[in-house]
């Protein structure tokens, strides 16, 4: 993802059955053109959730050059500027969080080669967190950096992981994960999600402790682009 930047802004919402189509015609046709069109915006994707983690929903991620492609204009001052067909569409939402996120270190995987040059992945799973004190904080980094990323480096199905920092949002740090199917993330990935509940491992001993945003971790399949 080297020319798609490092900035990612993601969203969590849900929405209503009866609206859900009218929605998500209009986000993958008019919205993200718009939003594409912007100096500094990369790549979009938007995914279906409920395939693992916290529940149903809906994540839709934009990159950027960097964080600041989406702090120029800030989200605030573009809701200020949205026509009526953009306001009529973004009421169909039920918000669940927002963040804007600054890539602190990416780690390609085997199935590098599968990432479309448009998106992130077919399947991602995304955690927004924070750890309650500083000591947490280095346990986390340090067992990220030595163990869980050299080891989804070598992992097959893995595109690549990417660690982040929240420049706007209610908690510090983000994860996101990204597989080449959700076959691959369940046979390979899976198991390891099983060390957090074994407190014999640095894993068990470490994620427990950390507070995670109610719609964290997030497990979702690309509905735009289409995955082919």
């Amino acid at each position: 993802m080297d020319d798609q930047g490092t900035g990612i802004w993601a969203l969590w919402y849900d929405l209503a059955e009866e609206t859900r189509d009218a929605y998500c015609d209009w986000f993958h046709h008019v919205h993200i053109p718009e939003k594409l069109s912007r100096p500094g915006y990369r790549w979009a994707a938007h995914y279906r959730l409920g395939h693992g983690g916290r529940g149903p929903g809906w994540l839709a991620l934009f990159g950027g050059a960097s964080a600041h492609t989406f702090l120029a204009p800030p989200p605030s001052e573009l809701a200020t500027r949205q026509s009526a067909l953009t306001r009529q569409h973004m009421a169909m939402r039920r918000p669940l969080g927002s963040a804007i996120f600054a890539q602190e270190v990416r780690v390609d995987g085997p199935a590098a080669g599968h990432r479309d040059p448009r998106a992130s992945a077919p399947v991602v799973q995304f955690g927004h967190y924070d750890a309650p004190d500083a000591a947490t904080d280095e346990a986390i980094g340090s067992f990220y950096a030595q163990e869980r990323f050299p080891l989804l480096a070598r992992l097959p199905g893995m595109v690549a992981t990417h660690k982040l920092l929240a420049s706007v949002g209610g908690w510090r740090h983000g994860v996101m994960y990204e597989f080449a199917s959700l076959a691959e993330r369940e046979y390979h990935y899976e198991p390891l999600e099983a060390e957090a509940r074994d407190p014999s491992t640095r894993m068990g001993q470490v994620v427990p402790r950390l507070r995670h945003a109610p719609f964290s971790p997030a497990v979702g399949v690309r509905a735009w682009p289409p995955v082919g």
